[in-house]
């Protein structure tokens, strides 16, 4: 399924990630969306692969990753926890800098590697994803008919999880083995299957009900913006804009140089254009260069709580 590749499981102290990683060149980290695992990426890694060191981890509670106990305010499952993951990940991989490309979900981790780990994220591409508060600061009857699984997973007092482990093959409806590979369709159908990382799933949409939502609104308030260059993906036949342009959306967050790109593609880009996206990607990473290191040397761990260090603007 992925060329010349590694699979391994690394400690990192409160969580165990499952990570794959091979290829060389300069390294990009690859971020799964709900519900997936690591195993969409399968076919735009190997031509990442070519030019760079590319790094496909499950993201904490999803796949063959652990989630810590839950904690208040379901901050184990924050974006914020999640992206230091990335950034320990990276470190025990000897990577303490690199690009980071996340879908969906993975989107929210990319940015907030990039907010709160500036030291460290060279490049930042997201796919099909706002910042949490964008969404939510714009809920209307309109959004809340579209993407209704974000109050219904959110919820806590009638736990989603009853519902979905009572019949995950009725709940969750995906393509076949024939359109996004037999390994990978084999890979995320353990996971759905599995009634732990449907709780991580649900975790981590309760903190971004919650938690990342107040992230996100701190790094506002204080002027924090995406110090590096940022690439945004949009499908085509998606729904990214359904509050409006979404590099409108994005530009007031990105203080490098932005660009935007449609994808010809539905929701799960790199399953259904993966040359389109590694393409995409890859033209990106080689259009800006690596800068040196920001000011302040390796990257920094940022605990739930603590004010990031992201570059702030006037």
């Amino acid at each position: 399924m992925f060329d010349d590749s590694r699979l391994e499981h690394v400690d990192l102290g409160d969580v165990t990630l499952r990570v794959r990683h091979g290829g060389s060149g300069p390294p990009v980290v690859l971020l799964h969306g709900h519900p997936r695992t690591h195993t969409t990426w399968h076919r735009v890694a190997p031509r990442l692969a070519r030019r760079h060191v590319v790094v496909t981890p499950d993201l904490r509670g999803y796949g063959g990753s652990t989630l810590p106990p839950d904690a208040p305010g379901h901050a184990q499952s924050s974006k914020r926890a999640m992206a230091g993951d990335v950034v320990r990940l990276m470190g025990r991989l000897g990577h303490e800098r690199f690009a980071v490309a996340g879908h969906d979900r993975g989107s929210l981790v990319a940015f907030r590697t990039a907010m709160d780990h500036p030291e460290a994220v060279t490049h930042l591409i997201v796919m099909d994803g706002l910042p949490v508060i964008e969404h939510l600061e714009r809920t209307d009857a309109v959004f809340a008919r579209a993407w209704w699984h974000w109050w219904f997973m959110g919820q806590t007092d009638k736990p989603a999880e009853r519902v979905i482990n009572a019949d995950p093959d009725a709940w969750y409806r995906t393509p076949g083995p024939a359109e996004i590979g037999a390994e990978n369709h084999a890979d995320l159908w353990r996971a759905l299957r599995n009634p732990a990382v449907v709780h991580g799933m649900c975790e981590d949409y309760r903190a971004g009900l919650g938690i990342d939502r107040e992230h996100d609104a701190a790094d506002r308030a204080a002027g924090r913006r995406v110090a590096c260059p940022a690439l945004l993906l949009e499908s085509a036949h998606d729904d990214l804009d359904i509050h409006g342009d979404p590099a409108a959306i994005w530009a007031p967050w990105v203080a490098g140089p932005f660009a935007h790109r449609i994808v010809d593609s539905g929701h799960h880009q790199a399953e259904q254009a993966p040359e389109e996206v590694a393409d995409r990607i890859g033209d990106f990473l080689a259009a800006h260069p690596r800068s040196a290191p920001s000011p302040g040397g390796a990257a920094r761990n940022v605990e739930p709580g603590s004010p990031p260090p992201g570059r702030r603007l006037p």
